[in-house]
Order: C-alpha cells, then structure tokens, then sequence
C-alpha cells in the first residue's frame, strides 16, 4: 500500500522535501526581499504555506485518510531566521543570499526531522487504516486474447 511505499522510502522523501522545501523558502523569499526590500517577507510567506498545508491536510482527511496522512512541514522558524539575517545584512545583498540561504538549508531539515519523530509510526497507521478493496465493478478482468484459436 501508500504507507510501506512511505516507509520503503522515508529517507529519500525526507532528503528531497528539505533540499525542495529549503529552496522554494529561501529563493522565494530572498527574491521578493531583494525586490521590495521589505523585511519580515520570509515569515509571511512561511506562514501563508502552512495555511495552505493545514488545509490540504483537512481536505485529506475529509476524503477518510488518517489524521497524519499529511505532514505540514516546519517552515516559520526557518524564514524567521532568513528575515533576521536579511535585516543585519541590508547593505550586503549577496551575504543576506549567502548567509540566509545556508541558515534556511541547515536549520529547515533539522526541524523537519523533529517534527517528523513526533508522527505515528507509518506503519502501525497502515494496518489501522487498510486501504478500501476495489468494487466489483472496478475489478480488473484477465483479457480473453486468443480465446478461439485452441
């Protein structure tokens, strides 16, 4: 099922979420800083794709799938963090890309990793919520090719 998928590669999920999540937070809030130059960007852009992750997650579990089916990751102390080194950078642009960048890329997986420890185990939520079998009608059939040529 979904759930020993997760397991069987709950590594490599975690590797590419961090260095996508770093990337989307740092370069997107760096770029729109830079462009702005309003300090505080990161935390609201942080913030705005936590909310929209609690709501995937609630549309999720409206449609029956465990509570921890969706992880929301840790972005906000993450983009505070870039905000801050942005605000004590503001004459050097490139040390606020430099700088903030590798604290985004450092301390965002390391939250996530946390946060990650706290969720129930994959696979006991497998074998709680066993995925639903086909309906009858839904069942695939062997084809018939050949069937008059014995």
């Amino acid at each position: 099922g979904d759930y020993i998928f997760y397991t069987d590669w709950a590594w490599t999920s975690f590797v590419v979420f961090s260095v996508s999540q770093s990337t989307m937070l740092a370069v997107g809030a760096i770029y729109y800083m830079l462009f702005t130059g309003v300090p505080g960007t990161a935390t609201y852009y942080a913030t705005i794709m936590t909310i929209y992750t609690w709501v995937a997650k609630g549309a999720w579990f409206a449609l029956g799938y465990p509570y921890d089916f969706i992880v929301v990751p840790v972005w906000i102390p993450s983009a505070m963090l870039l905000d801050l080194t942005y605000w004590a950078t503001r004459r050097n642009k490139h040390a606020a890309i430099i700088i903030g960048g590798s604290l985004v890329g450092l301390s965002l997986p390391l939250f996530n990793m946390v946060n990650l420890l706290l969720i129930r185990d994959p696979l006991e939520v497998a074998f709680k919520y066993p995925r639903p079998t086909l309906p009858a009608y839904m069942t695939p059939i062997e084809p018939q090719v050949g069937k008059f040529y014995n």
